[in-house]
This record gives structure tokens, sequence and C-alpha cells, in this order.
């Protein structure tokens, strides 16, 4: 049926779409809701000016999917849903606080049915403001909003642990290169892991002068943008904007594992096979991205205090661990063993 709101949820496999028109700002609303087998659909809010409504869309659609797979690949009772806040200009103050106390009333007219959280272009205290139109919003504690971004950067941080143990026959990052492309909350807080257990962090960022920041607290190394797919490293890890593994850049790659906290990290499924083929172990991004997650999914459980929920994200390692032995054992792709586990647990 082609592109276009009628044609691409036609075309989509989840179970569907919520959309409305923010008149007052111009907003369209995409809540996507792509499975409800182990819980209910339940992912961030996406903030962010798109360049046309397919896009914005199709970026709600495959985020929702990658929920499905995410809250699945790591055990958790949930389902797969993501929302998409596609603006025609950045939006501040009253005219901002507007929009999110009108999605949270959409939102709560679901009843439950979606439950959400913070994502790209999205502030904790905007899911505040959301959160006083709505009940489901995800990750309080003592009445305040709790930030995700650490116990992301930490499972991340727990994931390219696992993978240098499968890969490297020894998981300590002392004495490894690991690149972080982006570092805002996440992928800052993931650098000063690393160069706290004694890695060569390596920062890149579309800020340069930001990168340059970083690295120098951190006794690391900026990497200009030109230089980002050609430098040499143990690890690449993208936690800035997704699809920045694809047929022009993976040749270019000189790494031997992939590990990030970015969304959709592969242009195309096929990407997975052509890492694979160039040598390089891919860790997938909807399991060792999942610590924001799972430290929601733990508060829900009575979880609260932080340093726990931390320790818990050992359990993303974990699971990384266990997938990449897997791939490495059936001689296959670590996508493919990552999908195949997720497929067993939602045939329960």
């Amino acid at each position: 049926m082609g592109r276009g709101i009628s044609g691409l949820t036609a075309a989509w496999d989840g179970l569907g779409v919520v959309c409305r028109y923010d008149k007052p700002t111009g907003t369209w609303i995409f809540i996507c809701l792509h499975n409800d087998k182990l819980g209910p659909p339940t992912g961030g809010t996406r903030m962010k000016v798109y360049p046309d409504l397919d896009e914005a869309l199709l970026d709600g659609m495959r985020l929702a999917e990658g929920m499905t797979y995410k809250w699945a690949g790591i055990g958790i009772p949930g389902g797969g849903g993501k929302a998409v806040l596609a603006l025609e200009k950045p939006l501040e103050g009253e005219v901002r606080t507007g929009l999110l106390h009108r999605y949270g009333e959409l939102v709560e007219s679901l009843k439950g049915s979606f439950r959400t959280g913070e994502d790209l272009g999205i502030t904790t205290d905007d899911m505040k403001t959301v959160a006083e139109r709505t009940r489901h919003v995800q990750g309080f504690r003592d009445g305040e909003k709790v930030n995700p971004s650490p116990f992301t950067a930490q499972g991340v941080y727990s994931g390219i642990r696992a993978a240098m143990g499968v890969v490297l026959g020894d998981d300590s990052p002392a004495g490894r290169s690991v690149l972080v492309q982006g570092v805002g909350n996440v992928g800052a807080g993931l650098a000063k892991l690393l160069a706290d257990a004694g890695a060569r962090v390596l920062i890149n960022d579309l800020d340069e002068q930001r990168a340059a920041a970083l690295a120098s607290e951190l006794g690391g190394e900026a990497v200009a943008n030109g230089d980002l797919y050609g430098t040499e490293c143990d690890v690449y890890a993208p936690c800035a904007v997704g699809a920045t593994l694809n047929r022009d850049t993976i040749p270019r790659l000189k790494c031997k594992i992939v590990g990030g906290s970015a969304n959709n990290q592969l242009a195309e499924e096929t990407d997975s096979a052509r890492l694979r083929e160039r040598g390089i172990v891919y860790a997938p991004d909807y399991i060792i991205n999942a610590g924001g997650a799972l430290s929601f999914a733990l508060l829900e459980q009575g979880v609260t205090d932080g340093d726990e929920i931390l320790r818990r994200m050992e359990t993303v390692g974990q699971t990384v661990g266990e997938i990449l032995t897997e791939a490495e054992r059936e001689n296959e792709t670590p996508v493919a063993a990552a999908r195949r586990r997720v497929e067993r647990i939602l045939r329960g």
C-alpha cells in the first residue's frame, strides 16, 4: 500500500497505532502498540522534529517492536510500545507544558494499556509534567521521577564487559580501548565507568567541544567526527542516534566488538551479517541498552534502593554473554541468537 499513515499501519505487524493531532502546537502524536503477550505495551516517549510524518511513524513502529524484544530478552513482563511526538519546531515554556499535559491525558485515556517513560528529546522533568495528567508514567521513587540514564549506562558497561569476556577472553576493561560515540547522559556516564575501570576511552560527539571537554576530564582522547569510523579500538559503543551500522560504515570499522546504548543501531537487518563477515561481534542493541527499562521494572516490583538497582544491571551483562556464547556455538549472528531467545519466550 506504500507509505503514509494508512499504508504504514496496514503493513505493520503490531497491535495498532493511536494517532492524534495536537492543533495548538502542530504536533502529531503516535502511540505505537506492538505486542501485549507478556504485559501491557510499555516504552518511552520520544519528542523530535522529523523530516516528515512517515519517518516519525516508522521510528515509533521500529522502537515499539524493539521494546517487545527488549522486555522479552531480559525476562521482564512487559509488552512492546513506544510513543513519538513529532514536532513542527522545538517547544519551550508554557507551550511545551501544554502539549505534555494533553499528551498525558491521551495516555490516561488508554486506561493502562500503554505505560511510558522518557526517551530521546524528553527530560525527566518533562515526564513529571506528563505524570500530572496520567498515572501511567514509569519510574517514580518516593514520589520523585527517577532518571534512568545511570542505570542504562551501567547496563551497557556490564554488557561490554560480558562481550569482552566472550570475545577477548578477559572481561576487564583495563588497558582496552573503547570509542564512545555520543556523550549525552548515557554516553558520558558509560565513558566515566570505563575510565574508572582503567580503559583507554576515546570520545566522539557531534559537538566536538563537548567531546574534547569530557576527554580532558577523563584523561581520554577526543575523536573528530571525520575520523570516527576509521579509528582503531577494541570496542565501538554507539550511544547517539540509530543506524550508524550500515553498508557504508561497517567496512570502515576497526573494532572487535560493537555494544552501545543507541536504539536501532543496524540500518537494516543484513548489517548483522556484514559485521559477522568482518569478524566484529555485535551485542544486540535492545539487550545491551535495557538497563533503563529494567530499572523501571525493578521500581515497580518495590526495589527502591539505587545501589541495589545498579547491582541488578548485571542481568544485562549476563544476558549479553549468554547470547554471544550461543551465537558462537551455533555459528550464527548474535542477532539471530537473540531473536530465537525472544521468540522462545514469547511462545511461552
